[in-house]
């Protein structure tokens, strides 16, 4: 019997699902900490709870990623392994797909045109921007990036990637490492992030990085708003070297409830460039997806049930 603690607050009929799936020899309890807890399922965890829970081998991180307090918490306790979750893969790499199509096609000025009776935008000098032909260069090139890929591929792009390791052979993208990214810049014709938020990709894409993307080019951001510097990407997009842009991940975010419908996403005026798709972070959304989470979320823990290796392992040291 292992015995889980979940942390996260989901809905009762959510928790039902997860439950349905688990097998018998998982114990889930909610509320009060049990003091013999072997797995935390949570983003957030305090070092009391920790150490309120000296049982505790494993902490799941029930989305992608895992917050920067979280990883230098667990610094202290080398002991406890961390998992993270990647039910939400598809649909963010459908939404950067999505983003990279309306930002290349202009279809957010033209929709905002037309539901004013305006047609100007027919009869304007033509911005939309082709994709067959171009190169994508894909800064993460995980699970989510792999399926960015592939779309962008079936489009008739070349695409090159960057991850942190190496890889010898891939059959849809020419995959290099981080630190070659300086020397790939300028092939890149649309630029997609979907790497997580480490110290190492903390303003990986400075002023310099983006001067030296070609001009004309397009720049999508499902990552972290702050793998981006938040003021060179503004003058990028204000000044015309970047066409446009689409992006999923800001700045700053509401606080709390109160502050959700009067937060700005940056303290630069992006909502002032027509060459800009603006998205409040809801990439990794759809229909459904706390049914895939539960799915994904049974799978760890039944896999721990049977004595296995709990897939989805994060080094904390990278971050990822």
């Amino acid at each position: 019997m292992i015995n889980v603690h979940m942390l996260e607050d989901f809905e009762a009929e959510t928790l039902a699902e997860l439950r349905a799936q688990l097998d018998e020899r998982v114990c889930l309890t909610q509320g009060e900490l049990p003091a013999d807890t072997h797995i935390l399922i949570g983003g957030r965890p305090t070092r009391e709870q920790l150490l309120a829970c000296p049982q505790v081998r494993a902490i799941i991180v029930p989305w992608a990623g895992v917050p920067d307090s979280t990883q230098t918490l667990l610094h202290e306790f080398p002991h406890i392994t961390v998992h993270n979750l990647h039910h939400n893969a598809a649909a963010t790499a459908e939404y950067a797909i999505a983003l990279m199509m309306a930002a290349a096609k202009f279809i957010v000025p033209a929709d905002r045109h037309l539901r004013l009776n305006d047609w100007t935008p027919r009869y304007a000098p033509a911005r939309s921007i082709g994709l067959a032909g171009k190169t994508a260069l894909i800064v993460g090139y995980g699970q989510i990036g792999q399926r960015v890929g592939r779309v962008c591929a079936a489009l008739g792009m070349t695409v090159i990637a960057t991850r942190r390791n190496r890889v010898e052979k891939d059959a849809i993208a020419e995959v290099y490492v981080t630190s070659e990214l300086s020397e790939l810049l300028p092939r890149a014709d649309v630029l997609i992030i979907t790497a997580p938020l480490t110290p190492e990709t903390k303003g990986l894409i400075g002023e310099k990085e983006l001067a030296l993307l070609p001009r004309g080019s397009i720049l999508v951001n499902v990552g972290r708003g702050l793998i981006v510097a938040e003021a060179a990407l503004f003058s990028a997009l204000k000044s015309g070297h970047l066409a446009a842009a689409g992006l999923d991940v800001w700045y700053q975010y509401p606080r709390d409830e109160a502050t959700r419908s009067n937060t700005p996403p940056s303290q630069w005026p992006f909502h002032e460039l027509d060459n800009v798709v603006m998205s409040p972070h809801r990439g990794g959304d759809e229909v459904g997806i706390d049914t895939q989470r539960m799915t994904e979320l049974a799978e760890l823990l039944n896999a721990a049930a049977r004595g296995e290796v709990m897939p989805n392992r994060v080094d904390v040291n990278a971050g990822y």
